[in-house]
């Protein structure tokens, strides 16, 4: 798990109706946590000692326990039926997520003082939630005995890393975005309303700390030699101490900026000026504090790096930024994809970034030039991008986005990076995605979004959509890559 993100601790508070006997919520409570720790990590979770029953004071107790005992979560747990107050005030006054979920009946054997009645109250429950206007994450079928209640918890855990993270996250961004990059427009009134704070710095700020930082040699030097253990070389080279320069002028500006916030992602312009006054690029580095788990993306891309970030919550893991890019080839597709993988051509893309993905996502990854920047700049001045092809596996791509007019729209899709050498340049790979045709023009085109994607390594689109819901993005506004027995609403059914 990397660090800059939360640790999630979800406390589980029962709830009985006082009609129904406590003891059936207590001893479910008790069962459903005896679930979770046998097949997860028992610090995951706390169990409350108070049964809410009808009592707002109860709902109070429970409260403090829980801030007490420093849960950023909670799971109502509808032992039986439920009083729908006192837990939907519990809800609405704990800061933070909360899920709800309910306990199935046991055992056909004991229907009569045995039977909870919970699969009902989760209907009251959800509908006293909206009465308040109070925000809840119900599971697709949230009703289960102890080890699928136990499971729906555990899928808890991403959603809460990345509702918290969002609430205590501060984005830097040193800007403005390069001539032509209209498509790194960021409106930051959803930002606002996401609870995400942002800092907007100039990029001769960031310069002159840069500048300032020469004076540091051991910092300089221990950075340095990590990255030259990292590449593999014995020799520290003038231009891997530039680079060690730059990431420890990063680090110092996390540290003296984050203010009250908890956690940090980071946005650059990274060309053309950079090159002509920093002498390097600066992707290699972004590369490595995106391992460390602080997103850097390129271009001043605000959005990009929020999308970033909320990957990093939900997978626990480095997440990349690339452009959706280019086709692939047609002999490149007939070589090595038609026939071994069940895709169409319009199926595949090629994902590229200058050099900004980790050296762990990569195949054979090496320190190299820029080759665009190289075409208008001498070669020197653009050393530091990460490169190599990406490594094979699931992927999801994404990207949460605030349109011109101010409104919060996102996408999601799951796919996966096939084992197909690019020959290209960058960080770089050959994806693979269902309908990917029909979703580049029916979401990516027709919703307009820019052509920055975010990359969680794996299958996390379950997770994702649901981090979607619980923020307020429209569920109109989420798009996906819908089979083809499903069209757009922009589709044309007339098909040649």
């Amino acid at each position: 798990m990397v660090s800059n993100i939360p640790k999630a601790k979800v406390g589980i508070v029962a709830v009985s109706r006082d009609c129904f006997p406590a003891e059936l919520a207590t001893n479910r409570r008790k069962a459903l946590v005896e679930a979770y720790t046998k097949k997860y990590d028992k610090d995951d979770i706390y169990e409350c000692p108070v049964c809410i029953i009808e009592s707002e004071t109860q709902m109070v107790e429970a409260l403090e326990d829980v801030k007490k005992n420093e849960c950023n979560a909670i799971v109502v747990y509808l032992g039986n039926f439920g009083p729908e107050i006192a837990e939907t005030l519990l809800a609405k006054h704990f800061d933070g997520p909360a899920m709800f979920v309910a306990a199935a009946e046991e055992s056909q054997e004991d229907l009569f003082d045995g039977r909870g009645d919970a699969y009902c109250g989760m209907l009251n429950a959800s509908y006293n939630l909206a009465l308040r206007n109070t925000k809840a994450y119900i599971p697709e079928y949230p009703v289960g005995d102890a080890e699928e209640c136990a499971d729906m918890i555990h899928e808890f855990l991403p959603i809460v890393r990345a509702v918290v993270g969002l609430k205590n996250l501060k984005i830097i961004s040193f800007g403005p975005r390069p001539q032509n990059f209209l498509a790194c427009n960021a409106p930051i009134k959803q930002l606002y309303n996401l609870d995400v704070e942002i800092e907007e710095e100039s990029e001769l700020d960031l310069f002159e700390a840069y500048q300032k930082h020469a004076e540091d040699k051991d910092g300089i030097e221990a950075i340095a030699k990590d990255m030259a253990e990292e590449l593999g070389q014995s020799e520290i080279t003038p231009k891997l101490r530039e680079l060690a320069q730059y990431e420890l002028t990063l680090k110092d500006w996390v540290k003296d900026h984050m203010g009250y916030r908890k956690y940090v992602a980071l946005t650059t312009k990274c060309w053309p000026a950079f090159q002509d006054m920093f002498r390097f690029n600066p992707c290699y580095v972004n590369s490595r504090l995106a391992k460390e788990g602080i997103p850097v993306s390129c271009e001043v891309d605000i959005y990009g790096v929020l999308s970033e970030y909320i990957g990093t919550c939900i997978s626990g893991d480095a997440v990349t930024l690339l452009d959706i890019n280019n086709s692939v080839p047609k002999d490149m597709y007939k070589e090595s994809i038609e026939g071994k993988f069940s895709y169409v051509h319009s199926d595949t893309f090629m994902g590229f970034h200058c050099g900004n993905t980790c050296s762990t996502k990569l195949c054979n990854p090496h320190l190299s030039y820029q080759r665009i920047m190289a075409r208008t700049h001498p070669q020197d001045w653009c050393e530091g991008t990460m490169e190599g092809d990406i490594q094979p596996g699931d992927i999801t791509f994404f990207r949460l986005q605030s349109t011109a007019d101010g409104k919060l729209r996102a996408y999601l899709a799951e796919g996966e990076v096939l084992p197909v050498a690019t020959k290209s340049f960058g960080s770089i790979g050959v994806f693979a995605i269902k309908e990917m045709g029909r979703f580049y023009r029916h979401v990516l085109i027709e919703k307009n979004y820019p052509h920055h994607g975010a990359v969680m390594f794996g299958h996390f689109g379950k997770a994702l959509f649901e981090v979607y819901k619980y923020i307020g993005v429209d569920l109109s506004e989420i798009g996906y890559n819908q089979p083809a027995s499903l069209p757009y609403a922009s589709e044309n059914p007339f098909k040649a």
